[in-house]
């Protein structure tokens, strides 16, 4: 799929999203940011195409996303997996919850899945 340039409109929504994060955003970028995690290089609210990833690793095609209940069963998610999967990404979705609670269980996830590319999503 060709590369499509991000509009103003799109690259202004991305960065009101990095001023305004949730508190589960907010948490997991502290572990991502500056190659904390295992060296690791993530950006956070990433333009990509038609949509505004949370947490990007380029280098891995790893899209980490974190999800309040408003997501559950969400067919727009489905849609969105769909069309960044078809740029060669893998998306991995975590509750809100399991970040604020289980935090070091999700930097584990993320590390696994940015060392072993065979590794896809199960949500």
């Amino acid at each position: 799929m060709p590369h499509q340039p991000v509009t103003p409109a799109k690259r202004n929504f991305a960065r009101s999203m990095r001023r305004e994060p949730t508190e589960a955003e907010d948490r997991l970028w502290q572990e991502l940011r500056g190659r904390r995690l295992d060296k690791i290089k993530f950006r956070r609210q990433v333009p990509i195409g038609r949509y505004v990833a949370d947490f990007v690793c380029a280098e891995a095609k790893l899209i980490v996303e974190i999800d309040g209940s408003q997501h559950a069963e969400s067919r727009h998610d489905q849609e969105r997996d769909a069309a960044l999967k078809a740029r060669g990404f893998r998306v991995l979705r975590f509750w809100n919850d399991d970040v604020l609670k289980e935090l070091d269980a999700v930097c584990d996830t993320i590390i696994a899945y940015v060392r072993d590319e065979s590794l896809q999503p199960w949500r």
